[in-house]
């Protein structure tokens, strides 16, 4: 499974055959295949089905009928490929410096 600050590369952009509005409509902005995501995020989504919140991509939060609340729609973890963890690390160190830096402007 993936964690927080994983390197993934998405393996599978597809959208299933009369899904296509749905998914417009849902993820304003969408993975493409071969393209390298830092992980943000993970939900388990009520157990149903994992998904994962990427850094370069953000999507308006929506009504989700099953789980009874707003939330970001997440992508399948079946779509990626872990690629590295090591820069993890960085990753981290990268945003704590954003912190500090917004807790020095306030």
């Amino acid at each position: 499974m993936f964690e927080i600050g994983d390197k993934i590369k998405c393996i599978d952009d597809s959208v299933k055959l009369g899904m296509e509005a749905f998914t417009k409509e849902v993820f304003y902005n969408f993975v493409k295949k071969d393209k390298e995501y830092t992980v943000r995020g993970l939900l388990d989504n009520g157990g149903i089905v994992t998904g994962v919140l990427l850094e370069e991509i953000h999507n308006f939060p929506v009504f989700q009928p099953i789980l009874g609340h707003e939330q970001e729609p997440a992508f399948r973890t079946n779509r990626f490929v872990k690629t590295q963890s090591a820069e993890k690390e960085e990753y981290f160190e990268e945003k704590n410096s954003i912190l500090e830096e917004i807790i020095k402007l306030n």
